[in-house]
C-alpha cells in the first residue's frame, strides 16, 4: 500500500519546486545561472526518488 503523505505530500512539491526553479529563476540569475539549475535538478530528482519511495512504503514488514 502507497504512502499518500510521502508521494503527494513530499514527492510532488519537491519535483514542482525544482522545475520551477530550474526553468524560470535560473535565467533571472545571470553568472550562477548553471549552479541554480543544478540546485533545482536536485531537488527534483530528490523529488522523485521520494514519490518513488512512497509508493513501495508499507506499515507492514515485508516477508522474505
Amino acid at each position: 500500500m502507497a504512502s499518500k503523505q510521502i508521494t503527494i505530500g513530499i514527492g510532488v512539491p519537491m519535483i514542482v519546486t525544482g522545475f520551477l526553479i530550474a526553468i524560470f529563476w535560473a535565467p533571472l540569475v545571470g553568472d550562477v545561472k548553471e549552479t541554480v539549475e543544478f540546485i533545482g535538478s536536485l531537488i527534483g530528482i530528490i523529488g522523485v526518488i521520494l514519490f518513488i519511495a512512497g509508493l513501495f512504503y508499507t506499515k507492514q514488514p515485508v516477508a522474505a
